[in-house]
């Protein structure tokens, strides 16, 4: 399924407020989590680290990974605390909102 704009970021901030991971790692929890409706396209999620690295919201460093390969580990700031606050706030109210579209009732006995 492909992501709204502004969707993956929120994401990634979810998946890192768990603690350090690499991007592989973030992805396979995205996958994971979503019981693999939502899947993360690499490009994508590169694209949004260091995004979110570049506005202050993530900080990384280079570690050894499970597999002993070097990874680039992002974790959050806290700046990207408040961001994934935020954010999670307003996906709350979207929600909502199309919660009451999808449960409205036609006007008129239209079907």
């Amino acid at each position: 399924m492909n992501l709204l704009q502004g969707t993956l970021d929120l994401l990634v901030l979810k998946a890192l407020v768990f603690g350090p991971r690499h991007g592989y790692q973030v992805a396979r929890w995205v996958r994971d989590t979503t019981e693999g409706t939502l899947e993360v396209d690499d490009g994508a999620l590169y694209t949004s680290l260091h995004r979110l690295e570049k506005r202050g919201c993530l900080e990384s460093d280079w570690r050894q990974s499970e597999s002993n390969r070097r990874a680039k580990f992002y974790r959050l700031t806290r700046k990207g605390r408040s961001q994934l606050k935020t954010q999670t706030a307003a996906w709350a109210s979207i929600v909502a909102a199309v919660g009451k579209v999808l449960d409205a009732a036609p006007a008129g006995g239209l079907a």
